[in-house]
């Protein structure tokens, strides 16, 4: 059941990377460099699943539990993409990104050492990549809150919306490894590849629609107000 997991993982990324790569079409040009990032993340994500289909990169843990890099390879990508498209809504600087997007990056290296490795070690991982990620919700509660408090009201909701979104769903990954092979084995490999599977597509597809739906919104509030004033 593994492999239907993951290729209908593939599928229903696929299926959104289209859906969302329509929104080129919707969207003002100028805001085409931003939007790139919400279609570029399920995009890369069929390639992953794709990957995790035809069972590449599989590694065996130090516990003898099969450890799908592919799916940290997906993460060390797009997580940081949701994150700089947050901050480049924000308005936050460039300083505060780049910070924000290294904690991401290394809340998933820690992750990936921790579910290789058995003992005591696994959970200093595990702690180690809980930090990095509290950090990013620190900058997204406070550099990127402050940033976006100067834009009209229709952004920040949007933001808010995006944030929330986002960080309630990426608390179900540490609590999904924590009950994973890799942590305290009360869930098995397929109903964690299942699990994790929906969530991804969840975080992935649905965060560019409400980003594509929000920007449609704020799209149509300009026009008619450019249109009341003429």
């Amino acid at each position: 059941m593994l492999v239907t997991w993951f290729w209908l993982g593939a599928i229903a990324m696929a299926i959104g990377t289209v859906a969302l790569a329509y929104g080129f079409r919707l969207v003002p040009r100028r805001n085409w460099r931003r939007y790139s990032i919400l279609v570029a993340v399920p995009a890369i994500a069929v390639g992953a699943y794709i990957l995790l289909a035809l069972e590449v990169g599989v590694l065996d843990t130090q516990a003898g539990e099969p450890l799908f890099s592919m799916r940290y390879v997906d993460w060390l990508l797009t997580t940081p993409l949701h994150v700089l498209y947050l901050g480049l809504l924000a308005g936050a600087t460039l300083g505060a990104i780049n910070r924000s997007l290294v904690l991401m990056a290394l809340t998933i290296l820690f992750g990936f050492a921790g579910a290789y490795v058995v003992g005591p070690m696994k959970w200093l991982l595990f702690a180690a990549g809980s930090v990095a990620f509290v950090g990013v919700i620190y900058y997204a509660y406070t550099e990127f809150d402050r940033a976006v408090r100067t834009k009209d009201g229709r952004t920040v909701a949007l933001f808010w919306k995006l944030r929330a979104f986002l960080v309630i769903l990426w608390l179900v990954y540490p609590a999904i490894w924590i009950v994973s092979p890799f942590g305290l084995g009360l869930m098995n490999v397929e109903t964690a590849a299942l699990v994790l599977s929906y969530l991804d597509v969840v975080a992935k597809v649905g965060f560019g629609f409400i980003a594509l739906s929000g920007q449609l919104s704020t799209t149509e509030i300009g026009t008619e107000t450019e249109t009341a004033a003429d």
